[in-house]
């Protein structure tokens, strides 16, 4: 039994790929990323290199997957119990870890790894993953309509893309290499009331048949007039038409407003995640 680590997608071996695929609304952010890192090149989150990591069981079988583009929190998808254990261990021992200063893990493994790290830590942010039932439009309805974004849009994405990051303590910004991904595929789309933008949210190429909504924005001085509730519904409306029959999304539990917006809508909680952070 043992984490292998490479700074090298290629080494992760095809049988631990397919574990990630196996699962693939509660590890829809490791596939997304993996995918943006294919499609972008390995820069696609940063300059920092990226790291991955998959463990080997004792029958020497592929079980689960680790990834980490700094300055991020090192990603933890679906892992054996025994594999949240020994990455605790390889936290405190592994070179390549070192940089490592927080991570994400479902909540039901994150007392299993906090107590396996050889070093205090912390909760940071607590996140809810959602998963849509019955698409519900907002009643009542918003100002305005939903359009797909352009190349034109790109300066947009890009200022609104990085004012989420700041708001929600994500380091970094998208690169213009994975925004220009996604609205080649009609990944973003805009709220316009009298033909000025007002609110965004976008949605990840469909992966294993589920998509991911994110970011989902609204600068502050156009908030409370419900553009993030319509843009949310349009968008998820969007995903079904590319393909996905998983429509998915993260919420902060710390924000009960988005929360509400969301279950309005018709999304429905699958399980909780948190940041442990390094004390």
């Amino acid at each position: 039994m043992a984490w292998t680590f490479s700074t090298d997608l290629a080494a992760c071996p095809a049988a631990a790929r397919r574990t990630v695929a196996a699962h693939p609304v509660v590890n829809t952010t490791l596939l997304s990323v993996i995918d943006a890192l294919e499609r972008c090149g390995p820069r696609a989150y940063g300059d920092a290199e990226p790291l991955f990591g998959w463990w080997t069981g004792p029958d020497g079988t592929a079980g689960g997957v680790v990834l980490h583009t700094p300055p991020r929190p090192l990603l933890l998808g679906v892992l054996p119990a025994e594999a949240v254990r020994a990455l605790g261990g390889a936290l405190s021992s592994e070179p390549l870890l070192a940089r490592v200063r927080s991570l994400t893990v479902r909540r039901t493994d994150a007392e299993t790894l906090a107590q396996a790290w050889a070093t205090p830590t912390r909760v940071g942010e607590e996140l809810r993953l959602y998963r849509l039932g019955t698409l519900t439009a907002p009643d009542p309805a918003p100002a305005g309509r939903a359009r797909h974004a352009t190349e034109a849009d790109l300066p947009l994405l890009t200022r609104w893309c990085a004012e989420f990051n700041r708001e929600c303590g994500i380091p970094g910004v998208p690169s213009e290499a994975s925004l220009r991904d996604r609205i080649s595929y009609g990944g973003f789309l805009v709220w316009e009331r009298d033909g000025r933008p007002v609110s965004l949210a976008g949605f990840f190429r469909p992966i294993g048949s589920a998509s991911r909504i994110g970011p989902v924005y609204t600068p502050p001085a156009e908030r409370r007039r419900g553009y993030a509730a319509g843009v949310t519904h349009a968008v998820s409306g969007a995903a079904y038409g590319a393909g996905a029959s998983e429509v998915l999304l993260f919420t902060d539990l710390a924000n009960p407003t988005s929360n509400g917006v969301y279950r309005r809508l018709g999304f429905t909680p699958v399980e909780d995640r948190v940041e442990l952070v390094r004390a």
